[in-house]
């Protein structure tokens, strides 16, 4: 009931509008003001399934490919077991064969060494700069920073003249210290800018009290910072890793000694002059990714947080 004034008529208010309990019912399919609807979550879980079968699907086929006879490599079939699957490929490549032994565990153990190198002296050296940059102001400080990010634009194909002639001239062609040093010259900057942008949400008021109790600089970074940015850290040691397990390029031309090479180049011998073996090819993709593989599940938990919280300042 609303009344205009102390005389004017009584009006009656508009009765509400009652939708139909089959229009609610339709309505709460497409719209909930908590929450997401059915038909929502149906969309979101469909997207879902299509991103996951289009990721996993290659490596759907490379199984199969190792798991085909020899005289099945080239066939159209789509069927994830091939006919006739065979573990040929894998007992060859992890067990070699009469009068030719497998290399494929001194090109893992290649691989590990320089890359579990890569990872680690990386860490240490963006850890200890990135904190120097974080918490520190001195001449050259944001001309550095813009140098460290501006390496970031270079493809690493324009840097390979530059990094053969310092690695011939030191002396450290085919060795590992060559190789750790060339890695570590694409990995450092950008895990120097990631672990600064973290270092830069801790408060100072936590390493100040520190600094008052007696405890040094690098006390305070290995005690107080580093448990801090525990998932910062791992993050950039994934990212060492994954930057050096991977490569090809750089290792093709400072590695020229079969005994030296890694996986990648490993995998390149299986390519002969009118043939690639395909099966060998393939099965050996397969078990190189179970170390990455391991590494990032462990890691997995740390990935989320250490990759966001240093994007934003506090």
């Amino acid at each position: 009931m609303k009344r205009e004034g102390f005389w004017s008529p009584v009006v009656e208010a508009p009765a509400a509008q009652v939708r139909p309990w089959p229009q609610l019912r339709l309505r709460a399919l497409f719209y909930r003001p908590r929450g997401d609807s059915p038909v929502k979550r149906l969309f979101i879980h469909l997207a879902l399934w299509v991103a996951c079968l289009i990721a996993v699907y290659p490596v759907l086929r490379v199984v199969t490919i190792s798991l085909r006879p020899a005289n099945k490599l080239l066939t159209t079939s789509l069927a994830i077991i091939p006919e006739d699957a065979t573990l040929a490929n894998y007992i060859e490549l992890l067990f070699g064969r009469p009068g030719r032994p497998t290399e494929f565990y001194l090109w893992i153990w290649n691989s590990l060494i320089i890359t579990l190198t890569t990872a680690t002296v990386g860490l240490l050296l963006s850890a200890t700069a990135a904190y120097a940059f974080s918490r520190f102001r001195f001449p050259g400080r944001n001309a550095g920073l813009i140098f460290l990010l501006s390496t970031q634009m270079f493809p690493a194909a324009m840097l390979l003249l530059p990094l053969f002639i310092m690695i011939s001239r030191l002396g450290l062609m085919n060795s590992y210290l060559g190789l750790v040093i060339a890695y570590s010259v694409t990995a450092v900057p950008f895990s120097i800018w990631m672990l600064k942008g973290y270092y830069d949400t801790i408060p100072r008021d936590l390493e100040e009290a520190a600094l008052i109790d007696g405890a040094s600089r690098l006390g305070v970074l290995w005690h107080i910072i580093r448990p801090l940015s525990t998932p910062a850290l791992a993050i950039a040691f994934l990212f060492n890793f994954m930057s050096s397990w991977n490569e090809y390029i750089v290792a093709r031309i400072i590695l020229n000694k079969r005994e030296m090479y890694t996986w990648p180049l490993g995998l390149w011998t299986f390519t002969e002059q009118y043939t690639v073996l395909w099966g060998k090819f393939a099965a050996a993709s397969i078990l190189v990714a179970v170390p990455v593989t391991i590494l990032f599940l462990y890691s997995s938990r740390w990935l989320i947080s250490g990759l966001t919280l240093g994007g934003v300042k506090e």
